[in-house]
């Protein structure tokens, strides 16, 4: 199984909308059919909404959306988009920090925003879109459980949390082997080490403290 590194993942222009939304936009640049592309477009951007209710109340907030989509497609994407497509001038703008909701949850560790793409994944017509977004959701959710807690969890069990979450409308194949335990706390490891600050950092604060 290959291992994706931060140095070999793509560019991420607004990181608040995470890397799961960013692959399904990179996902939808490869697709070669243009009214499944703009289908898949509008898809994401009700996703984008769900995820930053706070937007609601931006008086252009559609258009706003549809500006970030561009925006982490690097401007790349040809879809249909009922506002005009931005100019990359706009990245000399900061984006608005992103905010996040603490509504209660059924599964703490797996947070809200996996609850709203598991709702949008259920209007997915079948095929292979939502077997993607699927194990995409199930991926996500695996990396999840384990960092937040040590305890190992298997692919049968992350199946039976999307079945509940689901509410028994959406089903990951028994066939599909998700990212290995061992390789997602691997990855866990190395962020820790690069976030713990060094001890020299620390004696600074203490002094300047």
């Amino acid at each position: 199984m290959n291992m994706e590194y931060n140095t070999s993942r793509s560019k991420m222009n607004i990181s608040e909308y995470g890397r799961n939304i960013q692959k399904m936009i990179e996902y939808i640049n490869k697709v070669e059919d243009r009214d499944k592309r703009n289908k898949l477009a509008k898809a994401t951007i009700d996703v984008m909404g769900q995820l930053n209710p706070h937007l609601r109340d931006v008086s252009d907030f559609k258009h706003k959306l549809w500006d970030h989509l561009f925006i982490m497609a690097d401007f790349e994407l040809d879809v249909d988009s009922p506002y005009p497509k931005p100019s990359p001038e706009v990245l000399a703008r900061k984006p608005e920090r992103l905010k996040y909701s603490n509504n209660n949850i059924t599964f703490k560790h797996y947070g809200r925003n996996i609850e709203r793409m598991i709702k949008k994944a259920i209007e997915f017509p079948e095929g292979e879109e939502k077997d993607a977004l699927i194990k995409l959701i199930a991926n996500h959710m695996k990396k999840s459980f384990l960092t937040w807690s040590r305890d190992a969890v298997t692919d049968q069990e992350i199946a039976e949390h999307i079945t509940i979450l689901s509410d028994g409308k959406l089903k990951l194949d028994e066939s599909v082997r998700l990212n290995h335990t061992s390789e997602i706390l691997a990855k866990n490891k190395r962020r820790r080490h690069h976030q713990k600050p060094s001890s020299k950092n620390q004696q600074y604060k203490g002094r300047k403290s």
